[in-house]
């Protein structure tokens, strides 16, 4: 063959060589076989002048032999040592980017998998690795992202960013846009009075919001149960399952209303015929407050018992010192108000009141025997049965002396006797007298002081206006300050003091007022002088005049210049 020959073949084999190398180009993806397989690498031939490599990792999730077609990425046609640089991880990342753009062009959704937690979200792998930000995750932005990871999903590419090979997901829109599909359908199709199944999303103070495949419906706390309910968690938790009616639709404002106690009949609708006033019921104490406790009778129907409806007799404070929460007690219907839905329940009214025969029992005029259980400021109460007691007013222990308190004659627990005055059935009072058993010595005093008397006696008080003096028989008289000194007394204390032993004459005796006037300047008098100093002693005037016993301390009560012993110089 001449040479001329064989260099045009030369040349046209290079050109043809050369045309078929020219179709492989960097960054390009071609397709090649498999040719062997090693520990470290795999050997593709894609039909370049030398064969490729992949490293053997990149099939580490797959099964391969020898003779398998691959696609693979063309990173460069020759490295150091001669042999073509493949990728098949960025073969298939190139085709899924440019796969993921087209969604995102056409407003499709990917499938992918979440791979891990990490800052503001999750990775997730949809052909290539992708950004989902925790508020997108769910409707609700989810307390613990770790509960996704491993799970496939769908999910609206929201961002891609070419140039960074950046991809934000979002799957709460995929869920709103399922939701407002579902939430149509069913508002096109519920009406008032069907009985749907949801779950209970959210709870307020008001009510709780109910999940009824997309469309929330509104449990309002005055539908959730016939008895009386403080807060929806008291019947309700989130996540859990409901049965509940349709009370009410708006399909303009995608509002729906819902209703648990329709699901059974209303039990205050024949609530009277039921319990009629007087019926002895059962029920469980479901609460306890300062003004009563509210017992449950039947499901959704409760009573209230009033702290004054707990006992005849005892003096209950607060129902809780009685009565126990899911106490089972019995009681009385005392009233009912359909429209108010309240019923008026009485514990007491299981036994015979006390009071109705205690007239019976206690019979004015009678005596009685009891302790003194308590001291007050105008009186002392005696114990006469269990939870009934008298009361002995200050101005029914002494005729003769003015008891400023009972403490005076009587001390807590003290046994005494006592004379019933009258009763008072329907403010459950009896009133008693200390006084009243002994003869009142003011009936015959004119047989035992007359006008003129002279009478020795202890000074027991002293007031601003006079004295008070203890005579025999344990009974008061008064010397006005006018009747102490023929001298002019500016002070009852400047002339005689508490405990002096002193002489008076008797220059009054009133019957009628209770009342005997001394003078100590009287008693040398002659009988006409005496019959002055008595009618001088009669004209004085209202505010400072001889008054009557109980008047008279009354008076020294009130007296601003009001003086004791322990005022003495």
């Amino acid at each position: 063959m001449s040479t001329a020959v064989l260099n045009n073949t030369n040349t046209e084999l290079s050109d043809l060589i050369d045309s078929k190398f020219r179709e492989f180009k960097e960054g390009t993806i071609v397709k090649g076989t498999i040719i062997e397989i090693r520990p470290q690498v795999v050997l593709v031939d894609i039909g370049y002048k030398s064969e490729g490599t992949i490293s053997a990792a990149e099939f580490e999730d797959e099964e391969i032999e020898v003779g398998d077609e691959v696609e693979v990425l063309l990173e460069k046609l020759e490295n150091d040592e001669g042999m073509v640089v493949l990728s098949k991880e960025k073969a298939a990342h190139k085709q899924n980017w440019e796969k993921i753009v087209r969604v995102y062009e056409d407003g499709g959704l990917v499938r992918g998998k979440v791979k891990a937690v990490v800052k503001g979200g999750l990775t997730v792998n949809v052909g290539v690795e992708a950004f989902l930000p925790g508020s997108q995750v769910d409707i609700i932005p989810p307390k613990d992202l770790t509960e996704y990871v491993g799970n496939i999903y769908e999910f609206k590419i929201v961002k891609v960013n070419d140039d960074r090979k950046n991809i934000v997901l979002s799957r709460r829109e995929v869920i709103e846009a399922e939701r407002a599909e579902l939430r149509q359908r069913f508002l096109q199709t519920v009406k008032v009075g069907d009985k749907v199944t949801g779950a209970v999303k959210n709870i307020t103070d008001f009510g709780a919001f109910v999940d009824l495949q997309g469309m929330d419906g509104l449990l309002h706390v005055t539908d959730m149960s016939w008895g009386r309910i403080n807060h929806p968690s008291e019947m309700l938790m989130i996540g859990q399952s409901l049965e509940v009616m349709i009370l009410d639709v708006d399909r303009e404002k995608e509002r729906v209303s819902l209703g648990l106690k329709q699901m059974t009949d209303n039990p205050w609708e024949d609530i009277e015929a039921k319990y009629p006033i007087g019926t002895q019921v059962k029920g469980k104490v479901t609460k306890l407050l300062p003004y009563g406790a509210f017992v449950e009778i039947e499901r959704g129907v409760e009573g209230l018992v009033h702290v004054s409806e707990l006992s005849w007799v005892k003096r209950i404070t607060r129902p809780s010192d009685v009565l126990e929460l899911d106490q089972e007690i019995e009681a009385v219907v005392l009233g009912i108000s359909i429209e108010e839905q309240k019923i008026s329940l009485g514990v007491r009214q299981l036994e015979p009141n006390p009071w109705d025969e205690i007239e019976v029992r206690y019979p004015i005029g009678a005596t009685i025997k009891g302790p003194v259980r308590n001291l007050t400021a105008y009186g002392a109460f005696v114990e006469l049965e269990e939870g009934i007691d008298g009361m002995v007013h200050v101005s029914d222990m002494s005729w003769t002396r003015k008891i400023n308190h009972p403490s005076e004659v009587l001390k807590k627990n003290d046994e005494v006797e006592a004379i019933v005055l009258s009763i008072d059935k329907a403010n459950q009072r009896v009133s008693l007298g200390l006084k009243q058993l002994e003869d009142d010595p003011w009936s015959h005093i004119d047989e035992r002081f007359k006008v003129g008397d002279l009478v020795k006696g202890t000074v027991a008080k002293i007031a601003s206006f006079g004295a008070f003096v203890n005579l025999d028989g344990d009974i008061d008289g008064l010397i006005h300050i006018s009747q102490l000194s023929e001298d002019h007394v500016e002070k009852v204390k400047d002339v005689i003091k508490v405990g002096d032993e002193i002489e008076a004459r008797v220059i009054k005796v009133d019957k009628v007022e209770r009342r005997i006037g001394l003078s100590i300047k009287a008693v040398s008098y002659s009988e006409e002088e005496l019959k002055k100093e008595s009618a001088s002693f009669e004209s004085l005037r209202p505010s400072s005049e001889m008054v009557g016993l109980e008047q008279a301390f009354n008076l020294a009560a009130a007296a601003a210049e009001e003086w004791s012993p322990s005022d003495e110089d």
